[in-house]
């Protein structure tokens, strides 16, 4: 068995604290909406070989909650009228109209941050909140009701996903939330 000097010991227990708590501070807005959040499924989204983006969606530890988050860190660089617009669009492939979703899509244009790598984009949903969004954890809107959230999160976990292999990564072994209809 190989000993380590204390030196090395301590640095190791500090360099694992930092982590740790970066981890956890990075996830206080996660945590504060969901009662003992944890990971469903992770997955990553890669458009013609270009890494996009990783996402993890985040349930509460009786799976039964109604509560969850899908957690979306970038790996390259967007402008918020981007992302709105393409949230509009796959939107609109999984069902909802053309003129909701564009008005959605002006909203979302309006509220999201121009985005860089290492950055995140985290939606949580609440029934009696509807879906709170955050930019690198920090709070930026409140959108109530359902229909807005189960179109946005429909984009993931709708069975009509324009991304099913991503989609069957975040669900894991699970079912998607109760907001979200289909097969498992």
């Amino acid at each position: 068995m190989k000993m380590i000097s204390r030196g090395s010991a301590v640095l190791l227990i500090a360099l694992t604290l930092f982590s740790n708590s970066g981890s956890a501070k990075n996830l206080a807005h996660i945590e504060g909406a969901i009662n003992q959040a944890q990971p469903q499924g992770t997955g990553r989204l890669n458009f013609w070989g270009f890494h996009v983006y990783d996402a993890t969606l985040y349930r509460s530890a009786g799976r039964d909650s109604a509560e969850f988050a899908l957690d979306i860190k970038y790996q390259k660089s967007f402008s918020g009228a981007s992302i709105a617009s393409r949230t509009a669009d796959e939107m609109k492939n999984i069902g909802v109209s053309e003129a909701q979703s564009a008005i959605w899509g002006k909203e979302l244009a309006a509220i999201l941050p121009n985005v860089e790598p290492g950055q995140t984009l985290t939606g949580v949903y609440s029934p009696k909140q509807g879906t709170t969004l955050f930019y690198d954890g920090k709070k930026i809107a409140q959108i109530p009701g359902a229909d807005f959230s189960k179109a946005f999160f429909g984009i993931w976990l709708d069975s009509k996903t324009s991304v099913p292999k991503l989609r069957a990564e975040l669900l894991g072994n699970g079912c998607p939330p109760p907001l979200i209809t289909g097969a498992c």
